[in-house]
């Protein structure tokens, strides 16, 4: 069982095998921190199931490669295993090279497959098994299937029962066929799931995201809310509805918001700096600059609060400290806009210095 002190996992989709507060409450306990989406800081990337379901082939392929893929990226079952709800499958022999020589399967189809649980294994080396699955996936691919349809017929756990059959493109989708009949691959009789139905929080959180991704920032504010009332432990989704408050006005409901999701999470730096944020709309910077310093202080590197905190100085009169933080800022963009405006900054800051002191 792994230890996981400063690992930071994150989650794309929802969980299939299981709610998200379960695993938050079992990464905790093994001393690492579980959240919703791609977060600074974050160290190991989930791709949940879900993510089939929720997107077209096309929006998924985007998502999928244009995604930071900084952290490590793990499966469902790899993420199962890690905290040690899953046991782990017999050794593998096989390395991705020789899977890919050996069953024509591309490389891309190959990574993408893994990710969502299509082999026994998570990750190289794989084992006979999985050649074995790779070769039938390959033919799929031949006839026409995509990765993505096939990605969603396997169910995790299901490689070995499906091993023996032979699978085949039917009018829409993926079958397998035996002597006797014809059935998809999620049907009953192929194979037995170990997968719980998305539970009433999952349903709350993706309702929540598909209306703020419209715009709808109320209608988005309630349904984060009633996910984060579910769960005492979920921050994500009050960071999400202190954004979407935030872009209604209601600016104490959003600082509301946003001290829940601290309390809950108290390393989660965004939300540390777009407090910050809604305390200087409000006319307190002494405590917009003690929460900037906060998330400074979890992420040294995190640009957008050094950058707010050097703006926020400069407002406030304090000069050099304004121009202190824009050098740290450009210590670690040199090319952007923003790293522009740092610079403008620091020639301003630095002139009034002068001018004062004349």
């Amino acid at each position: 069982m792994a230890n996981l002190t400063g690992k930071s996992i994150g989650v794309l989709g929802a969980l299939s095998a299981l709610p998200m507060r379960l695993a938050t409450k079992r990464v905790h306990e093994l001393g690492g921190r579980l959240h919703r989406g791609q977060l600074r800081g974050t160290t190991i990337l989930v791709l949940g199931r879900g993510l089939l379901t929720r997107y077209a082939g096309s929006e998924l392929e985007r998502r999928l490669e244009t995604d930071d893929h900084t952290p490590t990226l793990l499966s469902e079952s790899g993420l199962l295993r890690l905290i040690g709800s899953r046991p782990a499958p017999p050794a593998g022999t096989i390395s991705r090279a020789a899977l890919l020589r050996q069953s024509s399967l591309d490389p891309v189809t190959l990574d993408r497959l893994t990710l969502f649980d299509a082999f026994e294994h998570h990750e190289e080396p794989y084992s006979f098994r999985d050649l074995v699955m790779a070769r039938k996936y390959a033919a799929l691919v031949a006839d026409g299937a995509t990765w993505l349809a096939i990605a969603r017929s396997v169910k995790p756990g299901s490689s070995g029962t499906l091993t023996p059959l032979h699978l085949e493109m039917g009018e829409d989708r993926i079958v397998s066929r035996d002597d006797r009949s014809v059935f998809e691959l999620d049907g009953q009789r192929v194979m037995q799931f170990d997968e719980a139905a998305v539970d009433e929080e999952e349903d709350w959180f993706s309702r929540a995201e598909a209306a703020e991704a419209e715009s709808q920032f109320e209608a988005a504010a309630r349904l984060y809310g009633r996910c984060a009332a579910i769960d005492p432990n979920e921050a994500t989704a009050a960071f999400n509805q202190g954004n979407c408050l935030r872009e209604l006005g209601d600016l104490q409901a959003a600082m509301t918001a946003y001290a829940t999701a601290l309390k809950r999470d108290p390393l989660f730096s965004e939300a540390w700096l777009n407090q910050a944020a809604v305390l200087r709309e409000l006319g307190r910077p002494g405590s917009a600059r003690d929460h900037l310093l906060r998330a400074i202080g979890i992420d040294p590197e995190f640009g957008d609060a050094i950058y707010n905190l050097a703006a926020l100085e400069y407002d406030e009169g304090e000069l050099g400290e304004a121009a202190r933080w824009w050098r740290r800022y450009l210590d670690l963009d040199q090319s952007s806009e923003w790293a522009r405006r740092a610079r403008a900054g620091v020639a301003l800051a630095e002139r009034q210095l002068r001018s004062s002191a004349v």
